[in-house]
């Protein structure tokens, strides 16, 4: 859909339906300039925030709606805009007042209400005979000031917005359509729409340095890539990169170690770590972002065959070190410890991995909260903060040095699995064997990459999360 900003008062005779969006305080109740929007707003009760109706104008009907923001926590309005976009996307252009805030909170408005109505017009129908597309195709944002920081939250939004649509449609698609070779297509063509460019590695480069990766990969009949997008934002071209790695296995049988039949469908959305990473990487480089920014997605499917990894298997990482594949159903860890690895080239300021990693993760945080760990403190309370600005929420688990006592093999350096218990936080530290040489964060959101229910489908999370990391680091 459309987004634009005009530095003018609204006025009632606007097209489209107009929403008001006005603070508690707002005396808009006695002095709009539209009798219905005063009415709705001072007939609103305590606890509501959104009312709607519709007037009779020179013969037609338009439809007028208002939001009183009571608290302007991000959490608060993102609830009030979700509820406003759910009507919005009913109408075909809305015109949004936004009333006399101060310049912070006028940006968050913009900002938030502007990734409600995105979100909210979402569709992913390409497999069905016919398709429905969300009605609402203009949102206009009525701003009399601070034009220059309600442009730039508008920005923002957008940015995301696509991140985020990215992200869903790869999710989204059919294992049979979205397959390794299908993610390193369409991240090669996503990203250079936005100026970046692109490095796709394959089989012989997998499988001549990359062990562990490629023994995940030998399973299966589609081939592997690695994908490697690079954008050079910063003034000093050779400033250290931020590194983003996400798993990308387009399907996840569980390999021997079969998975039930029960919603295994959903295991088309085990490459949602790679599908953030790219749909991040693409955002950050449609704004612009004054950084140096390298994503590395390793890309292939799990499966169940002669060729396949077989428990007990020991494989040799890109590392060096010796892995005994006691679960094949952690893959994961095995495609994400190489990826980790072909990382240190790039002497990176940070490094974030993002992973569908551990159904643990679940029962530990449930489906709102992803978790986060790392070695190194600073980052991932830059992580947290970022999550916490974004309300993708997110929660730290420990990496005490304890654990890796469950990380012990009579026969190889590492087994691929510990011991019961903490599955989220020993595959962290599984991966902790490689990131020794930077400053290391991984995002664990098997909860928060995708809802099931009649809600189904990919959330998008957690690029809201990763993007706003990535334009307040320093």
């Amino acid at each position: 859909m459309e987004f634009s900003i005009k530095a003018e008062k609204l006025q009632p005779n606007q097209a489209g339906a107009l929403l008001y969006i006005c603070e508690d305080a707002c005396p808009c109740s006695k002095n709009s300039d539209n009798p219905v929007a005063a009415l709705l707003c001072g007939a609103l009760e305590e606890d509501q925030v959104f009312a709607e109706t519709k007037t009779s104008e020179e013969g037609s009907l338009k439809a007028v709606a208002v939001v009183r923001l009571k608290d302007m926590q991000r959490d608060a309005v993102a609830k009030a805009a979700s509820e406003a976009a759910t009507w919005a996307q009913k109408q075909e252009r809305v015109s949004v007042c936004v009333a006399p805030f101060n310049k912070k909170n006028a940006a968050l408005v913009v900002e938030v209400f502007a990734e409600a109505f995105g979100n909210a017009v979402y569709r992913f129908e390409r497999y069905k005979k016919e398709s429905k597309p969300a009605k609402l195709e203009k949102a206009v944002f009525f701003c009399a000031e601070h034009t220059q920081a309600v442009q730039t939250a508008l920005e923002v939004a957008e940015a995301q917005i696509h991140g985020v649509n990215i992200c869903k449609d790869l999710g989204n698609a059919a294992p049979n359509e979205c397959t390794p070779k299908f993610l390193a297509e369409t991240a090669k063509e996503e990203a250079e729409k936005v100026g970046a460019s692109v490095k796709i590695l394959d089989k012989d480069y997998i499988k001549k340095n990359m062990g562990a990766f490629w023994s995940v990969a030998k399973g299966s009949k589609q081939k592997p890539y690695l994908i490697e997008l690079s954008y050079f934002g910063a003034k000093d071209q050779n400033e250290a990169p931020i590194v983003l790695v996400g798993k990308g296995i387009t399907f996840d049988s569980g390999g021997i170690s079969l998975k039930p039949g029960l919603n295994m469908d959903e295991m088309k959305y085990d490459m949602c770590g790679a599908a953030s990473v790219i749909g991040t990487f693409c955002a950050a480089a449609k704004l612009k972002l004054p950084i140096n920014l390298i994503a590395i997605v390793p890309t292939c499917e799990n499966m169940p065959s002669g060729g396949a990894n077989k428990p007990g298997d020991i494989v040799t990482s890109m590392k060096g070190l010796t892995i005994e594949v006691l679960n094949t159903d952690a893959e994961g860890r095995l495609i994400l410890c190489d990826a980790l690895t072909y990382a240190e080239q790039f002497k990176p300021k940070a490094v974030v991995d993002v992973a569908t990693l551990t159904g643990a993760c679940i029962v530990a945080l449930g489906h709102d909260v992803s978790g986060v760990m790392g070695n190194n403190q600073k980052l991932v309370d830059s992580l947290l903060a970022a999550a916490k600005h974004t309300d993708d929420k997110a929660w730290q688990l420990p990496l005490f040095d304890t654990y890796k006592e469950q990380l012990k093999s009579n026969f190889a350096d590492l087994p691929n699995i510990g011991t019961p218990g903490a599955g989220t936080i020993t595959a962290g530290v599984f991966l902790s064997y490689f990131t020794e040489d930077y400053p290391w964060a991984h995002l664990d959101i098997a909860g928060t990459a995708w809802k099931s229910g009649k809600e189904k489908g990919a959330t998008g999370r957690p690029v809201p999360l990763l993007l706003n990391y990535l334009r307040h680091v320093k």
